[in-house]
């Protein structure tokens, strides 16, 4: 019974805090993104579960409002892969990036490891706005003293072949990844999560 509680206690307890790109939005359960990671994880030998606290539609305001209960008592370290959907909407890179502050605030206080996970956007809010975006998460990662992780969809931009991308990576709405696109995101981030594992142990 003693061995089996230490087992447990041993255990790295990640949350996971995003929106439908670590939800799974319109992939079976096993297929999205949180349980490939831990599977992946896993088969390396961590003893890590990972929470999905991702949530479709959110935005980085949803997530500073859902982030006290994400941080429960026993959550050891949290990755943050929020604000594609404040882009989606052309909301004010200033907004998000205070609202992502809010949220690596809370984590600091709560004591957990963090991992920020960014995104390279497009161009069609103008030149400023993607510079605005894209820089606030190197921003806050450096301001925090946290690792970046800087582009959630790195490894589908990888091939150099975007609408080969498009079409093998993603589902029929050109923006969320399939079963195979999270697979190579998975393996992609799957390095720096296991640092992160390391340092919440």
């Amino acid at each position: 019974m003693l061995t089996t509680t230490l087992a447990q206690a041993e255990t790295v307890k990640i949350a996971a805090l995003g929106d439908s790109l670590t939800a799974g939005y319109g992939l079976a359960q096993a297929d999205g993104f949180v349980p490939q990671l831990q599977a992946w994880l896993q088969a390396t030998g961590a003893d890590v579960e990972i929470m999905n606290a991702g949530v479709s539609g959110d935005t980085t305001a949803g997530g500073l409002s859902r982030v006290g209960w994400t941080l429960t008592p026993d959550t050891d370290a949290m990755i943050v892969a929020l604000g594609g959907n404040d882009y989606l909407r052309g909301l004010d890179p200033a907004l998000s990036r205070a609202n992502l502050d809010g949220i690596l605030a809370a984590g600091q206080e709560a004591g957990v490891e963090m991992l920020l996970v960014g995104l390279t956007v497009g161009g069609n809010y103008g030149p400023a706005y993607k510079q605005e975006f894209e820089a606030m998460y190197a921003e806050l990662a450096a301001e925090y003293s946290i690792p970046l992780y800087p582009d959630f969809a790195a490894a589908l931009r990888a091939s150099g072949d975007m609408s080969g991308a498009m079409s093998a990576f993603l589902q029929a709405d050109g923006i969320h990844p399939n079963a195979e696109g999270v697979s190579a995101i998975v393996a992609a981030m799957g390095p720096t999560v296991l640092d992160l594992v390391s340092a919440a142990q």
